[in-house]
C-alpha cells in the first residue's frame, strides 16, 4: 500500500473535511473500474467520486476492499440517480449504493440532478438529510442545481447541501452560481474540471504561455487552477501516467496575473447538459 499523496482537505460546512483532490470514474467502464480505482489508491489517492447511473460501484467496492487502506483514511461519494428521487425511494436507493460499493456508509450522498420532470428535488433533499442522521451518508449534498433548486431547498430545510457538484472549468468558471451558493456555504465541485475533451486547453488565451513558464501541461495548469479558486476536483483517466500527472500540482503556484489570464477565458461554454433540459 503506497502512501496518500500530500493533498490538502477543506472544512465542509457540517464540519467534515475532504480532500481537495480527488479521482473521478464518470465513463469508466464496470469492467475496468476495480483496475481503474486500484491503480487510483496506488497512486495515492483517497478521494473517490463515482454515481448510481455510472454502473460501476461493484469496482469501485471491488478495489476498495482489495487495498488494504482503512476506511476511515478514504473518502468515497456516490449519488442518487433521478429516477430514485423521492421520499420513499430515497433511502432505498442509497442501501443499493451501499450493498454495491460493499460499505456500512458514504462520506457524500449527492442529488445526482434537479431532474424537473420528477419534481422531487425538495422531498428528495428533506430525505436526504434525514439519511445523514443515520449516519449512512457523513455529509449531503448537490449536484446539477442552479440558484433556483438552491433557493427551493432553502425555503423548506435549514440544512444546507455541503456541496454543489456542477460542471466547471476554464471555459465555463459558474462565478455567478458559486458566488449565489456560497452564502450558504456551500462547496463547489467541478466536474468536467478539463473540458471534457470537448475543446482544446491550449486554445484559451494565455494556458500555453504559462504552461510554458512552470514547466507544466495545460491539464495541469487548469487543475492548479482549480485547486487555487478553492474548489475540489476530480479529474478522470484510465491512465496510471495521467494520474500521476494530474497529481503533481502541489509544487508550483499561479501567479495572481496568471489566476487573471485564466478567469478572463471564460468562453461561458457549457459542454454537458443543462439542469433545466435533463429529463433523463
Amino acid at each position: 500500500m503506497t502512501d496518500a499523496l500530500p493533498i490538502p482537505n477543506l472544512t465542509l460546512s457540517d464540519g467534515k473535511t475532504i480532500p481537495q483532490l480527488g479521482f473521478g470514474v464518470f465513463l469508466v467502464e464496470p469492467d475496468e473500474a476495480e483496475r481503474v480505482v486500484s491503480e487510483a489508491l496506488e497512486v495515492g489517492y483517497r478521494h473517490i467520486d463515482t454515481a448510481r447511473v455510472y454502473k460501476n460501484e461493484e469496482g469501485v467496492g471491488r478495489a476498495i476492499a482489495k487495498s488494504g487502506i482503512p476506511r476511515e483514511e478514504l473518502f468515497i461519494t456516490t449519488k442518487l440517480w433521478n429516477s430514485d428521487q423521492g421520499a420513499d425511494t430515497t433511502p432505498a436507493a442509497l442501501d443499493a449504493s451501499l450493498e454495491r460499493l460493499g460499505l456500512d456508509y458514504v462520506d457524500l450522498y449527492l442529488i445526482h440532478w434537479p431532474a424537473p420532470k420528477y419534481g422531487k428535488h425538495v422531498e428528495t433533499w428533506q430525505a436526504m438529510v434525514e439519511l445523514r442522521e443515520t449516519g449512512k451518508a457523513r455529509s449531503v449534498g448537490v449536484s446539477n442545481f442552479l440558484e433556483k433548486h438552491l433557493d427551493d431547498i432553502a425555503a423548506v430545510s435549514d440544512v444546507s447541501p455541503v456541496v454543489n457538484q456542477i460542471e466547471l472549468h476554464p471555459a465555463f468558471q459558474q462565478r455567478a452560481l458559486r458566488a449565489h451558493q456560497e452564502q450558504w456555504g456551500i462547496r463547489t465541485e467541478s466536474w468536467g474540471p478539463l473540458g471534457q475533451g470537448k475543446y482544446e486547453l491550449a486554445e484559451l488565451p494565455g494556458l500555453t504561455d504559462i504552461a510554458a513558464s512552470h514547466g507544466k501541461s495545460v491539464q495541469q495548469v487548469a487543475i492548479r487552477w482549480h485547486l487555487q479558486e478553492g474548489l475540489i476536483v476530480f479529474p478522470k483517466t484510465t491512465q496510471r501516467e495521467r494520474m500521476v500527472e494530474n497529481a503533481a500540482v502541489f509544487d508550483f503556484e499561479l501567479s495572481a496575473d496568471e489566476m487573471a489570464t485564466i478567469a478572463a477565458a471564460d468562453r461561458d461554454q457549457r459542454v454537458g447538459s443543462h439542469p433545466d433540459t435533463t429529463d433523463f
